[in-house]
């Protein structure tokens, strides 16, 4: 059995994250762990006086909606009972919300928050600042799925040689074995004439864990029209490892993973190491 976080925040209840960990538990019993999050992270509020660090500027505290959270928090374990999940539920209401979530994340194989509402209080431009810094500051994978989406049947691989990108694809298999016989596409990109980068090795690895394996070299051309295409696929769940402390170079790095996930149109799973 595993350990699912799911992330909410404010007085947001995510029916998106909620699907995803619904149809996963439906795959293999899971315990759910919500997370409810208060409406602002004060780290990136409180400022500094010309004293120096000892004299912290005082700020007026954003106001936490205590009674949505706790609505929230009943819906949560109303939904989880009558889907028969395991659960618990963590009211993580202290001033650095990010922090906090953090620290979850490293005492959980996944977490599961919505793409479009994480903080949109914040910035409603996804991913916004706390959603790349959770991204980025995660201790375990993530799914982050918009709230109106097709459950996914397929899977794609976005690989590049890197590290981070084999990493993510070998997370998602430890955490998906029954996703065996998904039909699944790795592609990559073609960049200066370059041959497909460890061919061999990515083959003898990705095939052993996707039954219907295929793999894709994409031109700089077929990239232009990339992002139309998944729009028209919505049942792939993108598979990328990216915001991680390393930048990547080409079409798999931390832009391509935010347009897709700005569109709202596909779960995405990213992991890092």
């Amino acid at each position: 059995m595993k350990k699912i976080l799911l992330v909410f925040d404010g007085a947001h209840f995510s029916e998106g994250a909620f699907k995803m960990v619904n149809f996963l538990n439906e795959q293999e019993q899971m315990l759910v762990t919500g997370a409810f999050l208060q409406p602002i992270d004060y780290r990136d509020v409180v400022g500094y006086s010309s004293m120096g660090a000892a004299s912290p500027v005082s700020v007026t505290p954003y106001p936490t909606d205590e009674s949505a959270i706790s609505k929230n928090m009943a819906k949560f374990e109303e939904r989880c009972k009558h889907a028969g999940m395991e659960f618990r539920t963590h009211r993580d209401t202290e001033m650095f919300a990010l922090e906090e979530l953090q620290k979850e994340s490293r005492f959980a194989d996944l977490m599961i928050l919505s793409s479009e509402l994480f903080y949109d209080n914040i910035s409603k431009d996804q991913p916004n600042d706390y959603l790349k810094k959770i991204l980025r500051q995660t201790e375990c994978p993530i799914i982050l799925v918009p709230e109106n989406y097709a459950l996914p049947t397929k899977v794609l691989l976005a690989y590049d040689g890197k590290p981070d990108a084999v990493f993510a694809i070998k997370q998602f298999t430890y955490l998906f074995p029954h996703f065996y016989q998904w039909d699944t596409k790795l592609i990559t990109l073609e960049e200066d004439g370059e041959d497909f980068p460890h061919q061999q090795l990515i083959e003898e690895l990705a095939a052993k864990h996707f039954a219907n394996l295929t793999m894709e070299m994409i031109n700089d051309e077929t990239k232009k029209t990339f992002h139309t295409w998944i729009k028209s696929h919505k049942e792939y769940m993108l598979v990328a490892g990216s915001f991680g402390r390393t930048e990547l170079s080409n079409i798999f790095s931390k832009s391509f993973v935010s347009d897709v996930i700005k569109e709202h149109s596909i779960a995405v799973f990213v992991a890092h190491k």
